[in-house]
């Protein structure tokens, strides 16, 4: 197992209140997902010793905490109990309950100065705000001032209705959120302005490697002092999903592997398939090494105060 001491960039958690909630708000099926997933910190560190995970960042997935505070402040408290039960196995990346500026603003402080957590985890709209949005340009000065590290995770576009046919929207829409979201944030400049903030795409840049050179042809119109490689090839990209046999090679043509991490996206992916993935990147020469060595260096400093 060369892959043993990984750590775990992409890794979601479910505490009871958080799963009561999502069934009263509706989303007893997040997205179109069959289920709703049992977690417990106690499972999660079985897998991780089954599969051989040494950290695992904990965050929320989609539909994340639906824009209420005291549910954000909530889960976010239930995740750092995980982390103080399991301090040398759990790390966390809190929520905040955008749309609301001012309230994640208020929780982007306490999560750094009560909670000592590792970084964010955004969404790439929320209820049909992109993160691009002229609303939350102050959010994103916080975030690039404490040097945050901040996930980007998908949820269902807007219009999902109409574009997932019935799906689940995980297997397609998320890739497409995920790009747009992205290509949103190179082309208005909020990558560029923000130089501090470290970003993680999900799922090997979802769309993004066989987009960029379209966007950059694109940008010449749209966004002439915009370098789209350039920007994309500094950001984070983990490698939660299928990204054997095609989408690894493809994520390399706009980045480096020094930018790459290790994700399991448990518990939404099953054990069976966490460690089919595993086993496929252990077998790409230097490959894990190389992960596990990028998240240590990304996240070897406290969080911005």
């Amino acid at each position: 197992m060369t892959g043993a001491g990984r750590i775990d960039v992409h890794a979601h958690y479910l505490p009871d209140l958080y799963r009561e909630a999502l069934r009263d708000a509706g989303h007893d099926q997040p997205d179109g997902f069959p289920f709703l997933p049992e977690w417990s910190p106690e499972e999660h560190v079985a897998l991780m010793d089954r599969v051989g995970i040494a950290r695992s960042l904990l965050s929320v997935s989609s539909p994340g905490v639906l824009g209420d505070r005291d549910l954000a402040r909530a889960v976010n408290e239930a995740g750092h109990r995980a982390v103080v039960d399991h301090p040398d196995r759990f790390g966390l990346l809190a929520s905040l309950p955008l749309p609301d500026v001012d309230a994640a603003m208020a929780e982007i402080a306490h999560c750094v100065e009560h909670l000592s957590v590792d970084g964010f985890v955004l969404l790439t709209n929320f209820d049909g705000t992109y993160l691009g949005d002229p609303s939350l340009r102050p959010l994103f000065r916080e975030l690039d001032r404490r040097r945050a590290r901040v996930l980007l995770h998908p949820t269902s576009p807007p219009c999902w209705e109409r574009t997932s046919f019935g799906r689940p929207r995980p297997m397609v829409e998320f890739l497409f959120d995920t790009s747009r979201a992205v290509v949103d944030l190179v082309l208005d400049g909020t990558i560029a302005a923000h130089p501090e903030l470290e970003l993680i795409v999900p799922h090997a840049g979802a769309a993004l490697p066989v987009l960029a050179d379209r966007v950059r042809a694109f940008s010449a119109l749209l966004a002439p002092g915009i370098d789209v490689v350039r920007d994309l090839g500094r950001l984070h990209y983990d490698l939660a999903g299928q990204v054997l046999p095609r989408q690894l090679d493809a994520v390399l043509a706009i980045t480096t592997i020094d930018h790459l991490h290790y994700g399991s996206d448990f518990p939404f992916t099953p054990e069976p398939v966490v460690a089919a993935a595993a086993d496929g990147l252990d077998a790409v020469p230097d490959l894990a090494d190389a992960l596990r060595d990028n998240t240590e260096r990304l996240f070897a400093r406290p969080a911005g105060r």
